[in-house]
C-alpha cells in the first residue's frame, strides 16, 4: 500500500467521488458526516479513513491511514522511529517540516506534499495525506473521470 505524494494512496486518487472509491474498495464499514458536512468513509481492513469534501462536489481530498503495510518510497512507515523516517524522506528531497505537539502525539507536517506523520512515543502511528492546493487557491485534482 504505497503513498503517491500529491495523488493519493494505492488505488485511491484525489478527486475520486464516492462511487469511484466504492468501485475500488466496496462499501465502507462505516460512513458518517463530520462537522463541516463532509462525508467520511472508514475501511477497517485498510485501516483507512477517506474524506469527501462537501464544498468540492464530494470529491475525495483527504486520507488518513495506519495500515502496517503503508509505504512511502518503498519503505514501511507505521511503527518506525519518526526521526529515521524523516531522514529517509529527506534523502528523497522532502524537507521543511513543521512540528506540532498535542499531549502525547507529535505531528510532523510537510506542506508542499501535504503529508503528516503522526507519532506517539517517537513512533509513527498514522499518516495523513491531502490533495494539493495550487497557487490559485484551488484543489489540484488528479483523478480524471
Amino acid at each position: 500500500m504505497e503513498i503517491n505524494l500529491k495523488n493519493g494512496i494505492a488505488e485511491l486518487v484525489f478527486g475520486m467521488k464516492q462511487k469511484d472509491v466504492e468501485a475500488v474498495y466496496g462499501k465502507p464499514n462505516r460512513q458518517y458526516k463530520d462537522d463541516d458536512n463532509n462525508i467520511i468513509y472508514l475501511y477497517n481492513e485498510k485501516y483507512m479513513r477517506v474524506t469527501f469534501y462537501e464544498d468540492e462536489e464530494m470529491k475525495m481530498g483527504y486520507l488518513i491511514c495506519s495500515h502496517p503495510e503503508l509505504e512511502l518510497f518503498g519503505q514501511k512507515l507505521i511503527g518506525r522511529n519518526t526521526a529515521e523516517v524523516q531522514a529517509e524522506i529527506l534523502n528523497k528531497g522532502i524537507k521543511d517540516w513543521e512540528t506540532e505537539t498535542f499531549d502525547t502525539v507529535d505531528n510532523v507536517f510537510n506542506e508542499s506534499n501535504w503529508l503528516i506523520l503522526q507519532s506517539e512515543f517517537g513512533k509513527v502511528i498514522r499518516v495523513e495525506v491531502g490533495a494539493i492546493i495550487n497557487d490559485n487557491d484551488e484543489f489540484n485534482w488528479k483523478f480524471k473521470s
